[in-house]
C-alpha cells in the first residue's frame, strides 16, 4: 500500500476523512479470520481495481471518463471526469475513490519534489483507482520499441509487486502462453472475486490450500 501511494501520487486525506469513508488508497488489504478466538487463523487479501473485461463502471459513465484500452486495461481519463460517482456506485469491488477536496498541496514548491513526475497529480472532483501502474507499462513499451522487440515477460513490474517481499503478486501478459502469469491462471486454484457477476476480472487470485484438521495426517483414512 505504501509503495502504491508513493508511485501514484496518492494524497493523504487525514483521519477525519477516512472516518467518513473517504480514504484514497488504490490498494487495500482485506483481512479474514477463522478458528479459535484466542488464536485465530488470519488470511490477508490485497484488493485493487480488478480491470474487468465487462466492467460495470464503464457503462454508467455519462462522459466516457472510464474506458477500455486496447490492452484491456480499465483506464481513467481524468480531464473528462465530471464527478458523478456513478462508476463508484456500480463497482461491486468498491475500489474507486473520489476526490472530495483539494487534498494535494500544489502551492508549496518543495512538496512537488516528492511527486512521481510520470503520474498525474489529481485535483478535486475526479475518481481515482488502480491503473496497473500504466506509466511503467508505457516505459517498458517505449524501451521495447526502441530496440524493435516485444516486451519481455517480467519486464513490467508494478509498484506493489516490486515491494512485496514474498513475490505474492505477479503481473504480465495473459495472451503470452509462456508468461508466468498465464501459467498461474491455468492452475485449478485460480479464481476471480465475485466471478458470479460475470464481470470477468483480469485480476485473479490463487486459493491457499491448507489442512484445517492438523490432527489428520496425510495418507490417513
Amino acid at each position: 500500500m505504501a509503495a502504491c501511494d508513493a508511485e501514484n501520487n496518492i494524497a493523504v486525506v487525514g483521519k477525519e476523512e477516512v472516518m467518513m469513508g473517504r480514504e484514497m488508497q488504490w490498494l487495500r488489504i482485506d483481512s479474514y479470520y477463522s478458528g479459535d478466538l484466542d488464536n485465530p487463523t488470519t488470511l490477508s487479501q490485497p484488493v485493487m481495481c480488478q480491470h474487468c473485461e465487462q466492467a460495470p463502471c464503464e457503462v454508467v459513465c455519462p462522459v466516457a471518463a472510464t474506458v477500455h484500452s486496447a490492452e484491456g486495461l480499465n483506464d481513467m481519463v481524468y480531464n473528462r471526469c465530471v464527478g458523478t460517482r456513478f462508476c463508484a456506485n456500480n463497482c461491486p469491488y468498491k475500489v474507486r475513490h473520489f476526490n472530495f477536496y483539494q487534498y494535494q498541496d500544489t502551492e508549496t514548491p518543495i512538496i512537488g519534489l516528492r511527486h512521481n513526475p510520470d503520474v498525474t497529480v489529481r485535483s478535486r472532483g475526479v475518481m481515482e483507482k488502480c491503473s496497473y501502474c500504466v506509466q511503467r507499462i508505457n516505459e517498458a513499451r517505449i524501451e521495447a520499441k526502441k530496440e524493435a522487440r516485444d516486451i519481455r515477460d517480467g519486464e513490467v513490474v508494478t509498484a506493489c509487486q516490486q515491494a512485496c517481499p514474498t513475490q505474492a503478486i505477479v503481473f504480465g501478459n495473459i495472451n503470452d502462453h509462456n508468461s508466468q502469469v498465464y501459467k498461474l491462471k491455468q492452475q485449478s486454484q485460480n479464481y476471480g472475486l465475485l466471478a458470479e457477476l460475470n464481470t470477468r476480472p483480469r485480476t485473479t487470485y490463487l486459493t491457499k490450500v491448507t489442512n484445517p484438521k492438523s490432527e489428520i495426517k496425510q495418507g490417513d483414512a
